[in-house]
């Protein structure tokens, strides 16, 4: 027993001394590995150093040598729950950006005078110079994520434009046969952009034809294989359908010079010493015939004033001009017979001075009427904004709308002017939106500039 109890004892005795002997080793001959992250805690515990300098630096490695990584442990286990990798995602997320705002750069060239509509009274940009009659003018303007640069003029050719921009939108007019051979000249060049790449996107603004016969310009739409993105079109064609295709605005005949009218006390208060106006071409056969003939029959030319020629006049002299406007600043409501279409400048003009339009509720003869977005022609646009006018089916209704006039006081009828003039400047302020959003829209979702 005692045999085995002395050889425990030195088995135990050896042990140890060779233990003490490694730990020897280790304490005073082997290289300490001070862990990284240990390092870096170590420094960090108790107060800072007085002393900063390169001292405090000589055990680091330099991070160009790619070895000092302080987080390389927690990496490794995996310290962070999904939910704090969560948070920590979402403050880098949420930590402001330095970087500017980008604006997309998209040039209007106008080549038609619903272009000025377009620039002046919807987007409410401005001209340098402001002469209208100058070969060349330009504007800038940013709405939204966009820069706008218009140019306009007769000096407005290819052979000068500068080109900046991936994003073209050409102003044309459709309406007759010269002015499309025109356009397709237009058309014709910014397609030769567009295979060069030098253009990404075309929009096209169309003063279409006024029996919505405009066949010549479908060939170059996207949706049939062409290089066109966009077409805005005046009058009610059936091929508009929200996505691609929108119904645009006839507006005011900007190429009379018919100006932009700002509302003030006088417009939006005073009483008006006349019921009505109609200023205008009386074509045979037409419903205009009817109307003058009811004005007469029921003797309401004395409650109006009246103006007809026989022979339509394309520009008018500034008397004509300023007559013409006064006219629809001096009268409560403005008589709008259809033309070759339901759709005329006279409407947004009356709208401008706050004079009712009286409008002739028919479909004319041709190929305009109900769209896949719209059901309600003519005037689809303008029903769908709930435009505040007068419909009529007949002209002989007329004496009945007279009668409710006359009974009207001038505080009701002053809340229906402003009324009108707010309703207008909204219907602008929608087009705007309408305009810049599509843009955007096709911007985005084809690709930036």
């Amino acid at each position: 027993m005692k045999i085995t109890l002395r050889r425990v004892c030195i088995c135990a005795a050896l042990i140890y001394l060779a233990f003490s002997v490694y730990a020897t080793y280790i304490v005073f001959f082997k290289t300490k590995a001070v862990n990284r992250v240990q390092r870096v805690t170590k420094k960090g515990k108790g107060s800072v150093p007085q002393t900063a300098g390169p001292t405090h630096l000589k055990d680091v490695p330099s991070v160009e040598e790619g070895e000092w990584n302080p987080w390389e442990e927690y990496e490794k286990k995996n310290t962070l729950s999904p939910k704090d990798q969560n948070v920590i995602l979402k403050n880098i997320k949420d930590y402001p950006s330095e970087k500017k705002e980008q604006y997309f750069k998209v040039q209007i060239w106008g080549k038609a005078a619903i272009g000025l509509y377009l620039w002046e009274h919807i987007l409410e940009g401005q001209l340098n110079p402001s002469d209208p009659t100058a070969q060349w003018r330009k504007g800038n303007l940013h709405l939204g994520k966009i820069h706008f640069s218009f140019y306009t003029g007769p000096s407005v050719v290819p052979k000068y434009l500068p080109l900046d921009s991936t994003f073209v939108v050409l102003v044309l007019n459709g309406r007759e046969e010269q002015k499309i051979t025109y356009a397709i000249q237009w058309l014709q060049h910014v397609k030769s952009l567009v295979q060069t790449h030098k253009i990404l996107h075309v929009a096209v603004v169309l003063l279409g034809s006024e029996q919505c016969n405009n066949d010549w310009i479908r060939v170059h739409l996207q949706q049939n294989g062409g290089f066109i993105d966009l077409l805005f079109l005046v009058y009610d064609s059936p091929w508009v359908n929200g996505r691609d295709i929108f119904q645009w605005p006839l507006g005011v005949a900007t190429y009379r010079g018919f100006p932009i009218v700002s509302p003030d006390n006088f417009l939006l208060n005073s009483e008006r010493p006349y019921l009505c106006n109609f200023l205008g071409t009386i074509y045979k056969n037409s419903s205009r015939e009817t109307l003058l003939s009811v004005m007469r029959e029921k003797q309401l030319e004395k409650y109006c004033i009246i103006a007809a020629r026989e022979e339509w006049l394309p520009q008018e002299t500034s008397e004509s001009l300023k007559r013409y406007q006064n006219s629809l600043l001096n009268s409560d409501l403005t008589l709008c017979p259809v033309g070759i279409n339901t759709e005329s400048y006279r409407i947004y003009e009356a709208c401008s001075c706050g004079s009712v339009p009286v409008v002739e509720d028919i479909m004319t003869s041709g190929s305009c009427g109900n769209s896949s977005l719209n059901q309600n022609p003519p005037l689809q646009l303008l029903k769908l904004m709930k435009a505040p006018f007068i419909f009529l089916k007949d002209w002989r209704t007329l004496p009945e709308v007279f009668e409710k006039e006359k009974k009207m006081s001038l505080q009701a009828k002053n809340t229906r002017r402003k009324k009108l003039v707010e309703w207008y400047n909204n219907f602008k302020h929608h087009l705007k939106e309408l305009f810049t959003e599509t843009l955007e829209q096709t911007i985005f979702l084809k690709g930036s500039m």
